[in-house]
């Protein structure tokens, strides 16, 4: 089904604020009306202009009179609220370049034959409606007719609607999929929108990083001039000198707010994807001048156990060169709960299908921690060997809490440098890892950090916009 959700100019004006913010918008159904899952699942939200309106509360480039689309989005869930009711969670959620008008001789409603616009008209006649397929293709169209701008919203929503499935028998599909969730990972300890960097489709190549496939954002074209100009200061990102080096293949994506956070995601390769030993996270904290990494590891599909190995245990001997990178606290925002800055994810997915809002179920087990599981017969398989799993590694962390040690600055290394990062990461990249790395600057105090985080509340959080630099192809 495409949905269509009709608002009076003051009910517009009373959420937009809020929706350019938290991307997402729930509305309550007509009891009765039918919610099939099938179709395109596209929500098109509807000012009426007809309706009453206050006298302050006009919309800019609406017509005085007429029904215009002002936001689209994309349908993610169908809540049910009490034996008979329904409702729609609308996320993510983006404002149409200009109002497209649905009524008139140029509106998009005149250019419909006549079942199709009859199906919309009574989509239209109450406070939510919605209609098939082949009405959604004539509505498709007419629109990208008269708006071809509209073509970018509409692709990138539909990926956030239909996640790719991936194959995990296959080398690429693996390597994507932790790079995917990595990429996830790090909007969620910075607290960035999921939704920025979770529309993708497969690269050209098999060897290519995640970020390669990343569809942009359908504001992020309007956006770029002013983000280097104002957002960015006319700043090149930190590692745009990494895309043009020949013994890597890096892409970058920038996300800023509007107190001037920013994050730079930095996603690099240096070895085939068949010869890679798996990915790495690396979090950067620029104020606090401290970084987490996360090894991914791959739990076995049907028992949820990882099987201990030379690699492992060679790649844990690497990690642990990380301490030597940190340096004895000093001040106050040095300090740690712990000293590890390295972290073994042991993840597994349900199935191969991409979750653009969950990260992979999975244990984070500081590598001190995994140490003494290593010593300690809990983790002892019944022919001698070692096992991870749920059962035998009981202190782990679960995403959430992992996400709020980072938060807060409760974990990672003390007193590293920018070069020590960039040297870190090149490092491992030519090891064999697929390098999802995530640089955080901001000019926000130890004490605001701690604010922004424990706030939780969407209206809080400040708009942000995205830029994307040009790849190496695209120069």
């Amino acid at each position: 089904m495409t949905y269509i959700v009709t608002l009076t100019p003051d009910q517009l004006a009373d959420n937009e604020d809020d929706w350019l913010v938290s991307e997402r918008f729930t509305k309550g159904l007509p009891t009765g009306l039918n919610t099939s899952d099938a179709g395109t699942r596209l929500a098109f939200l509807v000012c009426d202009n007809n309706q009453a309106r206050s006298a302050n509360n006009g919309h800019r480039g609406l017509a005085e009179h007429g029904r215009s689309i002002i936001w689209m989005g994309s349908v993610q869930r169908i809540n049910t609220v009490g034996p008979v009711d329904r409702s729609i969670t609308i996320e993510p959620m983006r404002r149409c370049p200009n109002p497209v008008p649905l009524d008139g001789p140029d509106g998009i409603l005149a250019s419909l034959p006549s079942t199709h616009r009859a199906h919309v008209e009574r989509a239209l006649s109450e406070s939510a409606g919605h209609f098939g397929m082949a009405t959604w293709q004539a509505l498709r169209e007419a629109l990208l007719r008269r708006h071809p701008e509209l073509s970018r919203y509409i692709d990138w929503l539909l990926a956030q609607l239909n996640p790719l499935v991936f194959n995990v028998e296959d080398p690429a599909d693996r390597a994507w999929q932790e790079q995917m969730d990595a990429a996830q990972s790090l909007t969620r300890v910075t607290d960035f929108p999921h939704s920025a960097l979770s529309a993708w489709g497969r690269p050209a190549s098999r060897d290519e990083p995640y970020l390669a496939g990343l569809i942009p954002d359908p504001v992020e074209n309007s956006l770029i001039d002013h983000d280097v100009r104002a957002g960015l200061g006319g700043e090149a990102p930190l590692f745009d000198d990494w895309r043009q080096r020949s013994d890597v293949r890096c892409d970058i994506h920038v996300l800023e707010d509007s107190t001037g956070r920013r994050l730079e995601v930095v996603n690099v390769n240096a070895t085939p994807v068949e010869r890679r030993l798996g990915t790495d996270m690396i979090y950067y904290h620029h104020p606090t001048h401290s970084f987490v990494l996360v090894q991914y590891k791959r739990l076995d599909a049907r028992h949820k156990e990882y099987r201990v190995n030379k690699q492992l245990l060679d790649q844990m001997d690497r990690l642990e060169q990380v301490s030597q990178l940190s340096s004895k606290p000093a001040r106050s925002h040095e300090w740690h709960l712990s000293p590890d800055a390295c972290f073994l994810k042991f993840a597994h997915w349900r199935n191969g299908a991409a979750s653009r809002t969950e990260l992979a179920h999975g244990m984070y087990i500081p590598l001190s921690y995994a140490r003494v599981l290593l010593e300690d017969d809990c983790t002892l398989g019944p022919r001698g060997g070692r096992i991870f799993s749920y059962e035998r590694a009981a202190s782990y962390l679960v995403g959430a809490e992992f996400a709020e040690l980072v938060k807060l600055g409760r974990v990672g290394t003390a007193g590293t440098s920018v070069e020590q990062l960039r040297d870190f990461g090149l490092q491992r990249a030519r090891e064999g890892y697929s390098v999802m790395l995530g640089f955080e600057s901001s000019d926000e105090t130890t004490r605001e950090r701690a604010v922004r985080v424990r706030s939780r509340s969407a209206k809080k959080r400040p708009k942000v916009n995205s830029y994307s630099p040009p790849t190496s192809q695209q120069q």
